[in-house]
């Protein structure tokens, strides 16, 4: 996948382009990772948990329900000063309880250890 990543030089035309290429890939590749935190992957879902800015993680799901259907799910948390905050599927903000922030922690915790363990360490190792 890395090399997928960094092959983008030869695809895209201007510096720009590249740069934003490069952006995207790696945002969607560290989603990946970060969704993987939590366990398998049920087949034909998705998983993605990645940090969107220096104050937002998202959480986003994709299943097929016991009808059949595709359902999907955004949680986006946003870290205030004063706490977390969640919105669900465009929903209202709503406070988390301090156990949920807890498990927030962990996820970041563990998502930058991962992340950096299996993109940056190597490039930077080079």
């Amino acid at each position: 996948m890395l090399k997928k990543i960094l092959h983008v030089a030869k695809v895209t035309k201007t510096p720009q382009e590249r740069a934003d290429k490069l952006q995207r890939d790696l945002l969607r590749h560290e989603a990946k990772i970060g969704g993987q935190l939590f366990g398998p992957v049920p087949k034909g879902g998705r998983r993605d948990f990645f940090c969107l800015d220096e104050h937002t993680w998202v959480w986003y799901e994709e299943w097929t329900d016991t009808k059949g259907n595709k359902q999907s799910r955004t949680t986006r948390y946003d870290i205030r000063p004063n706490g977390i905050v969640k919105a669900q599927d465009g929903r209202a903000y709503q406070s988390i309880s301090d156990q949920e922030a807890l498990r927030i922690r962990d996820a970041v915790n563990a998502y930058e250890r991962r992340v950096m363990a299996e993109i940056y360490e190597p490039i930077y190792n080079r």
